[in-house]
């Protein structure tokens, strides 16, 4: 689930921005967002002891060049601008409220620039999502409940997921196949599955599922015989 936008966060956490009522949905179903709102006050309060501090050291080097490698920009474009100039030469510094502390906005400033180089290190790392490349509903042939279902997808090609609930009870247990629907002989299994569950089971390389495309979950006897039962439960045919 997306967080909210850390320059939010810390409004809200910090000076006491009334939430949005999409924002209180979100922050009901959003443990990390209520997370950070509380760390941030944490720090806030922590900040107290330090509040008759005027002027923060500058951060070292290191910190811009961390931020600028996490955010693959130059270093002159993730450091701060300095303070703009009058006509005359003199520093103007930009006007904040009077009732805000200077240790909150010390605070608020290092928490929004830690939270976003986090969330664009997060983005960075993060692996690509997962591509479905087909699909199958499952459905109950003769000897399975009616009530018995389930799904199949195929996950990168190279990982079939299955889904299923409601198969009748088995003294042996269940295994996933793929058959080639024009040659039902020519199957290949890929695992075994729990009864009422989610399953992730390899497909072998080279495996060619645009004839290998018929999804069977079969009942299987501890018969130490590696070949397919006869007992099919569940079928459905594979479609991108």
């Amino acid at each position: 689930m997306p967080h909210l936008d850390p320059d939010r966060l810390v409004d809200l956490a910090l000076f006491d921005s009334a939430a949005e009522p999409e924002e209180s949905a979100h922050l009901d179903v959003c443990a990390g967002c209520r997370t950070e709102i509380g760390s941030l006050q944490h720090v806030a309060t922590l900040g107290k002891e330090t509040e008759e501090l005027r002027d923060l050291p500058a951060p070292p080097e290191s910190v811009w060049a961390g931020i600028a490698a996490a955010t693959a920009e130059p270093v002159a474009s993730v450091r701060p601008l300095p303070a703009a100039r009058t006509d005359d030469g003199r520093r103007r510094r930009r006007r904040t409220p009077k009732w805000v502390p200077p240790f909150l906005l010390a605070t608020a400033a290092a928490l929004v620039a830690i939270a976003g180089t986090v969330t664009v290190v997060q983005l960075v790392d993060r692996p690509p999502a997962a591509e479905v490349t087909a699909r199958a509903t499952l459905s109950p042939l003769r000897g399975a409940p009616p009530a018995a279902r389930g799904d199949a997808e195929v996950v990168d090609d190279d990982e079939l997921r299955v889904d299923v609930s409601d198969l009748p009870l088995t003294n042996g247990y269940y295994e996933v196949w793929l058959i080639d629907p024009d040659d039902t002989s020519r199957m290949q299994s890929l695992g075994g599955l729990p009864a009422d569950a989610e399953a992730v089971l390899p497909i072998p390389p080279g495996t060619d599922l645009r004839t290998y495309r018929l999804v069977d979950v079969s009942a299987e006897p501890h018969d130490g015989n590696s070949a397919h039962s006869g007992d099919s439960l569940l079928r459905g045919t594979l479609t991108s």
